[in-house]
């Protein structure tokens, strides 16, 4: 049996940069498939959906106009852009009163803000109007 390579200090040098990079993407979660991106800002006046679909103390996505309508009280409403502001992944789900980023696990409250980080940056308010029971984006 032959005698294996010695090993140099660039090998060595060379396997553990190739380690912590590895590690480094297997902790964060990162893959080599691209992450869901948020459709671009819809235009003013683009429906969005019925109020009805928002629940009290909740919220709903809603993917074909890029936001996320939220109603933390009856009556009263607000919405965001999906585009979560860390590195620009859409939001995908609602737990409760949070919105989920299924990137890198940014969480978001119903008035936009950071509830858990990466993201350090609310989410982008987008006006909306309630009309006969249809949101529209304003």
């Amino acid at each position: 049996m032959a005698d294996p390579a010695p090993l140099t200090r660039r090998t060595v040098v060379t396997g553990a940069g190739v380690a912590a990079v590895g590690a480094g993407l297997l902790a964060t979660g990162c893959s080599t498939a691209p992450p869901p991106t948020a459709p671009a800002d819809a235009a003013a006046g683009t429906p969005v959906g019925p109020a009805a679909d928002v629940p009290v103390g909740s919220a709903q996505i809603f993917d074909a106009a890029g936001v996320v309508v939220t109603q933390p009280s009856a009556g009263t409403y607000a919405a965001f852009s999906t585009a979560c502001p860390h590195q620009g992944c859409a939001v995908s789900s609602v737990e409760g009163t949070s919105i989920v980023c299924p990137c890198h696990g940014s969480t978001f409250g119903l008035d936009g803000s950071v509830q858990q980080g990466p993201a350090e940056a609310p989410l982008q308010s987008r006006a909306i109007t309630v009309t006969n029971g249809e949101i529209s984006l304003a």
